[in-house]
């Protein structure tokens, strides 16, 4: 926040000056003699903390903040009088504006009205939904005309609960629950989106219950902030609904089973499957929600004791063409540049994403760079956060990305507007990749995403002259048939401008999953081994075989959309599914219901009774990320730890426990003493981290690669060249989607991520905060669509395409554009899968999530 000299209790004598000042808001000059502990600035302070202590009617004894209460701990040191200390009179707490919140409680009994919790909001997150009312000693703090805190413009990020220095403002479900003295913390990363936020599980260790979560300023990467589903999204790992004991299915129902025999079965089948039908007929789904170990050694599994290369993890659903397109143009399929970095970008190219949204910590860093005078394009059908403050904003049609980047690239050759002493230097392929482009015009791509050719001009201009720019996207650009493509010309324009191997300029994809980066760099892919070494490279083959001591699998194995459909070929026939539920997050579900129940035998390992898990043989229970050890790797490459904070509910067991146990019960004995143990393992095979090791991340994160014990860990990319060595220009055509609007489904549907959800909802649907803020699904329409078909704002609707209908509730706006449809895939009662199309990249398999055909009817 900006100093703003609110509490006075900084006062400090400088010499030469009249009086104390403020030492947060007064400038520093050469030469200065500051003088901040003398009797005079001791004695001002503690009548400021008196009257601090008049404004507040709070008894310290039964508050919440006991032991971190800043008020209570200045009031000791300056050694106040007992009598400050008594509660004055209290006022009446009358009905305020988080009078029936599930996140917040405001009470203004302990307010001192220092601000800063409006300041927070203002300042850093820019939500502006705080403000002061009132006058004199009726100062309280409240919303816009008193508005209810949920249908204000906050998006309870919980800043202002972590700035506020008495605990007026407190998390309401951890009130009475233990106070603030007598909690432990324990420091670990959160599990939602890809930033890799550090916060403190803050437990109860009378009651095995985490009370609340808080984060330390001064963190990397997230410097304390943390978002609604981070601070507010924990009560999961509490629910009654959570997983105990195994079970097996028995009869078309399930049965409580010990474990041996649910071990025993599942190795057994699976042996079975295996020995009978071949490499190709088991496969094994792993989990970016699960920890790096967990990954490795699902993929471990899946070569030994299982014998095939049939292995994938999320990244199929999202991010594959990221690893694919980044990893052809560079020879790393990796973000290139560190959140740190981002506040210092001077031009921003955000296309397919919505950071404040999906990812909100960058999205505050990037508000950091605004604030600074950064430049802003946006490309993206919705009128994002982002969207509505860009310097450009350029509404195309969806799915033509690769029109728009092309037309771009056509205009910056064309106008000289390259680096061309980079693009001789580091790159090859450039005179295929220029003769490609002569083919669109900036007056074709306008027309063909049906936006202004001034504003593709104009994008094209401010991002080469950036200084520096830098490119951010997401699953807007990969979740197309031609994601691999749409990736490969942003590392083609990243290229083309020199915009990349420095600080804050790269081309930057935003991980979605806790742990997706991770899940890809363990190898947990059909065609790569740890560290992205090629299973078709021989030397790979041999090293891993000998460290394994087996025989490395020889079949090409599939991923998770081929999976499917293997199964309906009846080529599939055993499934081992780790923390992943392909019936709710793979297009088509009525397919993929129809395809699994084909399978023999599904193994499922849940904290959940899954929508997959519902059609298992066997589910074994397993914990949560706060019952457990091991790391993550955020979307920066930075591998970090998670930490056990609290014992698991029933018999439930680590993930990586588990698999070593199915393991060894298929016949490939696995045993380890803990996570870091696997971990040593991995990196010993693994180049890009050859210089890490449990302990060494242990004690701060370190971003790959790390190839040597001395190594600080790498804050960006490809500096002086690729990896490898010269980049390559891609020579990419324009295609349409593979599902294009008609007389009979006229609408574009498009699917995506709230800030309040996260994948399928059964973690932060499980949050009264979270669901009180939003527990339905909807669709986004525009208001001229929805006027044409008699739809008000709040009606329900049905949704339909070729392959099914959903009822949800409409929203009607501006949000996206005529003709656009967009939904959220959160809600397992009303899955938007059961619309999607499984078309699929042509490279990567990763379905056509953000495009498809629809029709929109008034239910």
């Amino acid at each position: 926040m900006e100093p703003a000299g609110a509490c006075r209790m900084c006062l400090v004598e400088v010499q030469g000056e009249p009086a104390p000042v403020t030492a947060c808001t007064f400038e520093i000059k050469d030469g200065m003699v500051v003088q901040t502990n003398t009797e005079q600035v001791r004695a001002l302070r503690k009548t400021i903390l008196e009257l601090l202590f008049y404004e507040h009617r709070g008894e310290c004894a039964v508050c919440d903040d006991l032991g971190v209460c800043k008020l209570q701990r200045y009031g000791y040191e300056y050694g106040l009088d007992d009598n400050v200390f008594k509660s004055s009179e209290q006022v009446v707490v009358r009905d305020n504006y988080t009078t029936g919140n599930e996140a917040l409680e405001y009470d203004p009994n302990k307010c001192i009205r220092c601000g800063r919790c409006v300041r927070i909001c203002e300042e850093v997150q820019l939500a502006a939904a705080l403000t002061c009312r009132g006058r004199a000693a009726d100062v309280q703090v409240s919303t816009a005309f008193d508005k209810e805190l949920n249908n204000s413009t906050c998006v309870l990020c919980g800043q202002c609960i972590s700035t506020c220095p008495t605990g007026a403002l407190y998390e309401r479900q951890a009130k009475g629950l233990g106070q603030q003295k007598d909690l432990v913390l324990t420091r670990t990363t959160c599990p939602y989106c890809g930033v890799g936020c550090q916060m403190d599980l803050n437990v109860d260790p009378r009651t095995n219950r985490i009370v609340r979560i808080t984060s330390e300023k001064g963190c990397v990467p997230n410097d304390g902030n943390l978002c609604v589903k981070g601070r507010f999204g924990f009560s999961y790992v509490h629910s009654s609904e959570r997983l105990t004991k195994p079970l097996i299915r028995k009869n078309g129902t399930f049965r409580e089973a010990e474990w041996d025999e649910a071990i025993e079965l599942t190795g057994r089948r699976l042996r079975e499957i295996r020995d009978k039908y071949g490499p190709d007929s088991i496969a094994f789904l792993s989990s970016c929600r699960c920890t790096n170990e967990e990954n490795y050694l699902m993929q471990k599994i899946a070569r030994t004791a299982g014998g095939t290369n049939n292995v994938d993890q999320c990244a199929t659903t999202c991010h594959a063409p990221t690893v694919a397109g980044l990893a052809s143009a560079f020879g790393s399929g990796a973000m290139t540049n560190s959140i740190g970095e981002v506040k210092d970008v001077q031009t921003f190219f955000i296309i397919g994403s919505n950071p404040t949204e999906a990812h909100p910590i960058v999205g505050l860093e990037m508000k950091k760079a605004l604030a600074s005078g950064a430049k802003l394009v946006v490309c993206d059908p919705r009128k994002t956060w982002m969207a509505r403050r860009a310097d450009i904003h350029i509404q195309h049609k969806p799915g033509t990305d690769n029109m728009l980047i092309n037309a771009m690239m056509n205009y910056i050759i064309s106008n000289n507007l390259y680096d061309s002493k980079f693009v001789k230097a580091r790159c090859e392929n450039f005179d295929d990749f220029a003769a490609n482009l002569k083919d669109y015009s900036i007056e074709k791509a306008a027309e063909t995403c049906d936006v202004d050719a001034d504003l593709i001009r104009r994008a094209a201009e401010m991002y080469a002259a950036g200084t520096p720019s830098s490119i951010f996207y997401t699953l807007g650009i990969t979740e197309h048939t031609c994601g691999t493509e749409n990736v490969q010309n942003l590392a083609n324009l990243a290229m083309l401008c020199g915009q990349i191997g420095k600080a804050s300029s790269g081309v930057n994809p935003l991980r979605g999953q806790n742990n997706v980066q991770g899940g890809c760099d363990m190898g947990a892919i059909y065609s790569v081994l740890p560290g992205y070494q090629k299973v078709a490279d021989p030397a790979v083959r041999e090293k891993f075989s000998k460290a394994w001591g087996v025989e490395f699998p020889t079949n090409k194995g599939g991923r998770v959309t081929d999976f499917v459909e293997k199964a309906g070929e009846g080529i599939l026939r055993g499934f081992y599914c780790m923390g992943e539920d392909p019936v709710l997050s793979e297009p088509n579900q009525a397919k993929v219901i129809q395809n699994q129940k084909k399978l023999e035998f599904i193994v499922c390992q849940e904290i959940f009774m899954s929508e997959t898990a519902k059609l298992a043989d066997v589910i074994f229970p397993a914990t949560s990320w706060a019952e457990k050890n091991g790391t993550f790797t955020n979307t920066e490459r930075r591998i970090q730890r998670i930490r056990k904070a609290v014992e698991p509910p029933g018999l439930a067991r680590p993930d990586w426990q588990i698999v070593c146990q199915v393991s060894t019960a298929m016949g490939y004995p696995m045993s380890y003493k803990d996570a870091g143990e696997v971990f040593d393992e991995m990196a010993s095979l693994t180049p890009s981290y050859h210089g890490m090791s449990f302990e060494r991340v242990d004690k701060v994160g370190l971003q790959w690669p790390c190839p040597s014990k001395d190594h600080p860990g790498t804050m960006f990319l490809h500096k002086d060249k690729f990896v490898r060595g010269k980049g390559l220009f891609h020579v990419i055509s324009f295609r349409n989607p593979a599902e294009m609007p008609d007389d009979k489904y006229p609408f574009i549907l498009s699917t995506g991520r709230t800030l309040y959800n996260y994948n399928i909802g059964n973690m932060s649907q499980k949050s009264k905060a979270i669901r009180q803020k939003q527990s339905r699904n909807f669709v986004e329409m525009h208001h001229s669509d929805a006027e044409r078909l008699g739809v008000a704002n709040g009606e329900q609707v049905i949704v339909e395409t070729r392959r099914g209908e959903l009822t949800v509730d409409a929203s009607v706006a501006d949000r996206v554009r005529p003709g656009a449809l967009w939904m959220p895939f959160h809600f397992i009662d009303q899955p938007t899968n059961r619309l999607t199309n499984d078309a699929f990249d042509n490279i990567t398999r990763t379905a056509e999530y953000k495009v498809c055909s629809a029709a929109v009817r008034k239910a």
